[in-house]
């Protein structure tokens, strides 16, 4: 038995190994379905056989997660579409609705769970609850456990692929996580005899599931409203733009969002007595270099300024 727990806590720490592209995020959605079929499994069984209906919730909900990711691989797939006739700026935006359903189902989620938590504090459920073993206790914290590291696998691959949709399920594995706790605290409580702490514990931390939901929301519908870049990316393309050769300076620097990337649209000034060949090759390189040294920039489009104050004789 001890070996065979070993086995699993080993299998789950070095799931980054287990993937042989750290960026294939197909591959990441398979992990994100496979743990919680798991954990589902785990639940639903160790509830049955210790009569726990808390932790037989809790396991359903784990099993309803599973259509949650489904939705995020459709959303994926679809956004990684490449453009076409009727979609000349690409699919990119399909991403940001994904994010906005995953931010639904997590409030709902936080939701569902904090009900539950207040009607059983206004009906007192909570004195009647069938007090549970220790053995629940060691099931809650492997599935604690087992989701704080899948969720930071997939917030980390997320963050690599900029992909809101990913990060949306990583966070609900978090929400999952913490409904976890809820469970760990109640069964802890029940143990003590203070039965009263699962119902309390699942009001505080619905709250903050659904706080995460609400985040995952706005950072979505900034995406999707065309909603320009942080700061710290708008100086980094300033710096990238100043410092390119014969550009004298930026007239108007515009950014928008547009789901995973970024548009730029880019006014300079350049020495009005040069060729159109040389301006257009200024614009060129500003071009380049921005496109390249900003991953998320899909396009950049520069429209070149004579500067007369500046310009040569």
């Amino acid at each position: 038995m001890k070996y065979k727990i070993h086995r699993y806590f080993y299998m789950v720490i070095n799931l980054k190994k287990t993937i042989s592209n750290k960026n294939n995020i197909y591959q990441v959605t398979i992990v994100s379905i496979a743990v919680n079929i798991f954990l589902a499994v785990l639940k639903v069984v160790s509830g049955l056989i210790t009569k726990s209906n808390v932790m037989i919730s809790d396991g359903v909900h784990s099993l309803s997660d599973v259509f949650a990711t489904l939705v995020v691989i459709i959303g994926i797939k679809i956004s990684r579409k490449k453009p076409d006739k009727k979609h000349q700026y690409g699919h990119e935006r399909y991403e940001c609705i994904t994010s906005i359903l995953l931010s639904v189902i997590i409030f709902l989620t936080g939701l569902f769970i904090g009900y539950n938590g207040i009607i059983t504090i206004i009906k007192k459920n909570y004195i009647t609850m069938t007090i549970p073993g220790f053995e629940l206790i060691f099931i809650s914290l492997i599935c604690i456990i087992t989701k704080e590291l899948t969720f930071k696998y997939i917030k980390n691959i997320a963050q690599k692929n900029n992909s809101s949709a990913l990060m949306a399920d990583a966070w609900h594995h978090r929400a999952d996580e913490l409904s976890s706790i809820g469970v760990f605290i109640g069964i802890f409580g029940s143990i003590i005899g203070i039965k009263i702490l699962e119902p309390i514990s699942c009001i505080a931390i619905a709250l903050l599931i659904m706080k995460s939901a609400v985040d995952i929301w706005h950072d979505s519908v900034d995406k999707m409203v065309d909603c320009s870049v942080s700061e710290e990316v708008e100086k980094n393309i300033r710096n990238i733009i100043n410092n390119q050769k014969d550009v004298h300076k930026i007239d108007d620097l515009k950014t928008r969002l547009f789901g995973s990337k970024i548009y730029i649209d880019l006014e300079i000034s350049v020495d009005s007595n040069i060729s159109l060949k040389k301006a257009h090759q200024i614009a060129h390189n500003v071009h380049d270099e921005v496109e390249a040294k900003i991953k998320e920039c899909k396009h950049c489009m520069i429209h070149v300024n004579p500067d007369i104050e500046k310009s040569s004789n």
